[in-house]
């Protein structure tokens, strides 16, 4: 069952930032467990404070966050966290961790939170990690905490994990305004956490292996020679495939990033691809002896999507007898269901990548760290993309082609933006080094104070942002030319890339959102407006936090009526408990426009989804991966809607547009197929999947669609989208008009071609 959880791609942009910024200790068993009297006044904010902060907490931007003994729920301080358009970064968060050695099944924090304007949303925060970051983590952002509100109650949980070492904790806001935190409690199984057993934790073979802790030791000069970029790319398939298949390391016998160092020399140092062979197969020798299975893998083949891609360990001609020979009794021998490295999140069925380490304290240039993170990501590929089949170039080319331009980049930004234009090779819109944006170009850090769209072609100004505006001259429909006389084809062209994106579309969607980044000074803008070309001198501003570029739909309320015969439904802002409060409230209009052109903010495809349709409907089918045969993928069976009440009879008609995307997608699969539904607008993102994140080294954090979605007929939604019934993009008129052309379209369908044109109007401008 596809579901929203920590995976799903919005929250997961926040909790990747949060993996960077959070600090832990370089060992997890450092710390000492905190005693009662040590960990009350701090969750109580009563603890002594540090240059006006609160005492026992990190975190920051150190301006935004402050002790306020005014404003509070109960004794004599509260922490406070404000932030404003100027404040750096996205969002400001207090932090306390502590060592996870104690047992039990479930965590919980509860606390007392303020809110007064809060742009995005304020929320507490948990996150368990353990040789990994991130096992489990949550931070209220499904709750939307924002606005305005007083003192209440707030919980969030997660389950223990029994690999968790340290737990990490807090508040956080995003956006803008104010949010006050007090009266924390941390639990375990209800009780407070000094109460739980105490816990040792298993040494793993991480605990005794620490030869490269300070590096790998690899040393490259460039530029590499064919047969040495020849003889890595072997390497890397090599490594790859002894992690996933050979025993000794699927269980977890031992540490693989650091074997590779290990036999990186010697096929660095190998004169051709005879030699590298050998050292291959030497290295394999060493690893230990292969016992032979005694219930042995076997590949299924019913309801197989497609096998792995195994043919070349046969193939004596690239890797002779010996090595050959070796990978092949390798994959005889292969146990069933058994993987280190991986799992699969329970429920669903995408891949969980464990023990995968970021390395974040290393430094870089290594060249063999750096290599490893593109063995890493390449390999993950191979064996668990579920759309491998969808990269449309030969995926062992880009291997090569990225070989001597990652592990040769001279420092982290470069190796960072390399890894960054290979992962985009894979085109999956959920695949990014999100950890990493702000060095994907244009890099800076101000804005032009408009939103920008990609409409008729061209980087059309769609709204405008309310800092700025008196010294800005743009208006709404501005069509940029140039910025600083560089035309925006040759600027578009250079950071095209770096842009990881399921098709061109949203290539384009995230390039308009990213093109008026830049130095906070003015520059020279080229725009042509009602057919006249203008020169223009805008300044740059500090960007403020804003949803614009990422929804589309109408601003105000989740639900309303627009007529007695027309009600609207908008899931940016929808709440799964409501959902037979909207249909009640639709009840007898004509039609309901369901708006995706946003990200859901909670997952409603069974809760509203049920009450659309009027029979048992299938809307979608997997294909997942097989721990057993890495590379293998097998069909699911239909999921489908059941019907519920209360029932919705009118004619539903969905909204989709390039900023529908993953969960948006997957929403809109379901709801159009109710009997007489219909979508309208224009071609979406086309990333459909839970996501599956992970570490790379240089502390980068990435992911890939974890499992694949097509239509019950089998028919594909990746790099295609949903594709609308009726197809509507808006134009540069209507944006200059302030038109909702989608929406309007959407009426028509409902109220039929002839409805009054003032009226369609009136409707879409509420």
């Amino acid at each position: 069952m596809f579901r929203r959880d920590m995976t799903c791609l919005e929250n997961a942009f926040l909790f990747l930032t949060l993996v960077l910024i959070v600090p832990r200790p370089l060992c997890p068993g450092q710390e000492v467990a905190i005693k009662e009297s040590d960990l009350v006044p701090v969750l109580s904010f009563e603890a002594p404070p540090s240059e006006g902060r609160p005492g026992g907490w990190v975190g920051g931007p150190l301006e935004t966050i402050s002790l306020d003994d005014k404003i509070v729920h109960s004794g004599h301080g509260a922490v406070r966290i404000e932030r404003n358009a100027s404040s750096a970064g996205n969002f400001s968060t207090i932090t306390k961790s502590i060592p996870m050695d104690f047992s039990g099944s479930s965590l919980e924090l509860r606390g007392y939170l303020r809110t007064e304007r809060v742009s995005d949303f304020a929320g507490l925060w948990m996150r368990e990690d353990g040789e990994q970051r991130g096992l489990a983590f949550d931070n209220m952002q499904n709750a939307q905490l924002k606005g305005t509100a007083d003192w209440k109650e707030y919980t969030i949980k997660l389950p223990l994990v029994p690999e968790a070492k340290q737990l990490f904790f807090g508040f956080l806001l995003a956006g803008t305004g104010t949010g006050w935190a007090d009266d924390l409690q941390l639990l375990v199984d209800g009780k407070p956490v000094w109460e739980a057993p105490h816990a040792e934790h298993p040494q793993t073979v991480f605990d005794r292996d620490h030869q490269f802790d300070n590096g790998s030791g690899i040393v490259l000069k460039g530029p590499l020679p064919p047969v040495e970029i020849d003889n890595l790319v072997l390497l890397g398939r090599v490594w790859g495939f002894l992690k996933y298949h050979h025993p000794r390391v699927t269980n977890g016998q031992i540490h693989w990033d650091y074997e590779l160092f290990r036999v990186m020399p010697a096929i660095i140092d190998a004169p051709d691809h005879s030699a590298a062979n050998t050292a291959l197969a030497r290295w394999i020798e060493s690893i230990g002896p292969l016992a032979p299975c005694h219930a042995c893998a076997k590949l299924d083949e019913r309801d197989l999507h497609y096998p792995p891609d195994l043919n070349w360990i046969s193939n004596r001609k690239l890797l002779g007898n010996d090595l050959s020979s070796r990978l092949e009794g390798v994959y005889r021998n292969r146990e069933p269901g058994k993987q280190f490295y991986v799992s699969k999140v329970p429920g669903i069925g995408n891949p969980k990548f464990e023990h995968e380490f970021g390395y974040e304290a290393s430094k870089v240039p290594d060249p063999g760290l750096q290599l490893l993170g593109l063995y890493r990501f390449w390999n993950i590929v191979e064996y668990w993309s579920p759309y491998r089949d969808l990269i449309g170039e030969d995926w062992i080319q880009v291997l090569a082609e990225f070989i001597p331009k990652v592990t040769l980049a001279s420092d982290r930004d470069a190796y960072t933006r390399e890894m960054m234009a290979m992962i985009a090779r894979l085109r999956d819109g959920h695949a990014n080094l999100w950890s990493s944006l702000q060095l994907r170009p244009p890099v800076g850090k101000c804005v032009l104070p408009v939103t920008l769209r990609f409409i008729e072609g061209r980087p059309v100004v769609s709204a405008l942002m309310a800092q700025g505006q008196k010294e800005s001259s743009l208006m709404l429909g501005d069509a940029l030319k140039d910025l600083d006389g560089v035309p925006i084809a040759k600027l578009t062209d250079e950071w095209m890339p770096y842009y990881a994106a399921s098709n061109d579309v949203v290539r384009l969607r995230d390039i308009a959102n990213s093109m008026n980044r830049g130095e906070c000074e003015a520059v020279t803008v080229g725009i042509l407006r009602h057919g006249h070309e203008l020169k223009l001198n805008v300044s740059r501003v500090p960007p403020a936090s804003s949803s614009a570029g990422f929804t589309h739909d109408l601003p105000g309320p989740a639900f309303r009526l627009l007529s007695k015969d027309v009600a609207y439904l908008k899931l940016s802002a929808v709440k799964a408990t409501d959902a037979a409060q909207y249909v009640n409230q639709a009840a007898g209009t004509k039609g309901f426009i369901i708006d995706i052109r946003n990200y859901p903010s909670e997952f409603v495809v069974f809760a509203l989804g049920s009450l659309l349709v009027d029979k048992q409907t299938a809307f979608v089918r997997f294909t997942v991966g097989d721990l057993s045969n890495p590379g293998a993928f097998h069909w699911g069976s239909p999921l489908s809607l059941m019907p519920a009440s209360p029932h919705y009879s009118g004619k539903v008609v969905i909204l989709v547009d390039e900023v529908s995307m993953s969960q948006a997608e997957y929403t809109a699969m379901a709801f159009r197929s109710v009997s007489g539904a219909i979508v309208v607008g224009s071609t979406t993102a086309g990333a459909d999947g839970n996501v599956s994140p992970f570490a790379l080294p240089g502390g980068l954090q990435t992911m890939i669609s974890g499992i694949s979605v097509f239509y019950p007929d089998k028919a594909p939604t990746q790099q295609i989208g949903i594709v609308p019934n009726v197809e509507v993009k808006p134009t540069i008129a209507g944006i200059r008009a302030g038109r909702d052309e989608v929406l309007e379209e959407a009426l028509r369908q409902v109220l039929g071609r002839d409805a009054p044109a003032a009226e369609i109007e009136r409707m879409s401008h509420p």
